[in-house]
């Protein structure tokens, strides 16, 4: 069956109390949490913990900070690990099921000036095992999921693939490590996406989604049938978090992408 979620800051209402509220109207069945930086995510530990006992459910967070886990610097390598051992130990305590992010963002793109990167590509699988085991180390612990999520090749330099996802998960040898996908990063790198998601059905953990151009679904020229029949296929239980831009009235929009998916899905 088809479950949607929805990421918090595209939800209307001021609480995430109100937000579930809207959220349930329109057709979602999750919240998807958004992680900052400076240990935000955990100084919202009370706020989630009583929106639990209310009834929202928030099975995942995807993180919103400005460095990541791959940096170039150790001290911001150290801070992001830091971080995200952080969301994934609030996610746990609040009875959710993982925690998603990309090797890196906007930190270099080999598609740009001045296109080689500080670090070749050996060193960059090296800093990318320690870090990818050691949270999923942690997220082991814990009980939940370190989602990886495979970014285009203008946002990152080093994960766009699924299949490059999938080695590092497999060299680290972690169950608790996932491939976090994104139908619209997915567009960009996938020669073919349905098939992508077929080829690495064992370690799909996690889907968000948004159209070819980054509105909502519905709005670009994504094969959505083809891509959730893939999900169908391989037994994707899990949500389809909406994480995108928005076209019109926000809030219409909002409200329109569960029976969308489902329509596509069918």
């Amino acid at each position: 069956m088809l479950k949607t979620a929805a990421q918090e800051q595209l939800l209307p209402g001021d609480t995430l109390q109100a937000k579930w509220e809207f959220a349930q109207q329109a057709g979602y069945d999750a919240i998807e949490l958004r992680g900052k930086g400076d240990l935000h995510f955990a100084s919202r530990l009370d706020e989630l913990k009583q929106a639990r006992k209310d009834g929202v459910v928030m099975p995942t967070v995807c993180v919103d900070m400005l460095h990541f886990l791959g940096a170039f610097d150790e001290d911001l390598r150290r801070d992001a690990i830091t971080q995200m051992k952080s969301q994934l130990t609030v996610i746990a305590e609040i009875g959710g099921t993982g925690a998603q992010t990309p090797a890196s963002y906007g930190m270099f793109s080999r598609r740009l000036p001045p296109f080689e990167p500080p670090r070749d590509e050996a060193e960059d699988r090296e800093i990318l095992l320690a870090g990818l085991t050691e949270l999923g180390e942690h997220a082991g612990r814990e009980g939940v999921t370190l989602f990886l999520e495979p970014l285009n090749r203008y946002e990152d330099h080093m994960v766009n693939r699924l299949d490059q996802a999938a080695d590092l998960i497999r060299a680290t040898g972690l169950d608790s490590v996932r491939i976090g996908i994104d139908s619209y990063h997915m567009n960009i790198e996938e020669s073919d996406p349905a098939a992508a998601i077929l080829a690495h059905a064992d370690l799909i953990g996690h889907a968000q989604v948004s159209d070819s151009n980054r509105f909502q679904p519905g709005a670009g020229h994504l094969d959505w049938r083809a891509w959730l029949t893939a999900l169908h296929t391989i037994g994707y239980d899990g949500h389809l978090a909406l994480e995108c831009r928005l076209t019109g009235d926000p809030v219409e929009t909002v409200r329109s992408v569960p029976a969308f998916l489902k329509r596509s899905g069918a």
